[in-house]
């Protein structure tokens, strides 16, 4: 699953890539050794980690990260979050956070843009929007 970007975009090939799946698995928390494993096989906690392995596949600057944690229980969510922050902060990465849960995004955020009905309605530095939001919809 990891691999399939990774040779689409020609980046490692034979044992360099295995090594680079590995590497990968491990970074988001699972076992190198499951390299040949099909998704099926997986919880939901681990298919979010590989998704995020398989988007590292390719060395981005820039990820969006479209509700990665709704699906999971709350102590799964902390952790994939915990992940994210220490994957942004060892690759520079830039995340654009997609979530209805503004407390999450306030934890991995340094600028939060809330929308409504389409239309961007406020938006500012994270604790500014978080413990003094302007716009009823933020509020609530």
């Amino acid at each position: 699953i990891i691999g399939e970007a990774i040779d689409i975009h020609g980046l490692y090939k034979g044992e360099e890539r295995n090594k680079r799946i590995s590497y990968l698995l491990d970074r988001v928390g699972l076992n190198g050794s499951h390299i040949n494993r099909y998704a099926h096989e997986f919880s939901g906690g681990q298919r979010q980690r590989i998704g995020i392995a398989r988007a590292l596949a390719v060395q981005p600057d820039f990820i969006v990260c479209d509700e990665p944690i709704s699906a999971l229980d709350v102590s799964i969510q902390a952790q994939v979050i915990n992940m994210l922050e220490e994957l942004q902060e060892e690759f520079g990465l830039t995340y654009l956070f997609i979530a209805h849960d503004l407390s999450m995004v306030k934890h991995i955020s340094t600028h939060i843009g809330v929308m409504y009905l389409g239309k961007m309605v406020e938006k500012g530095p994270a604790d500014d929007v978080y413990l003094k939001p302007k716009h009823p919809y933020t509020q609530a």
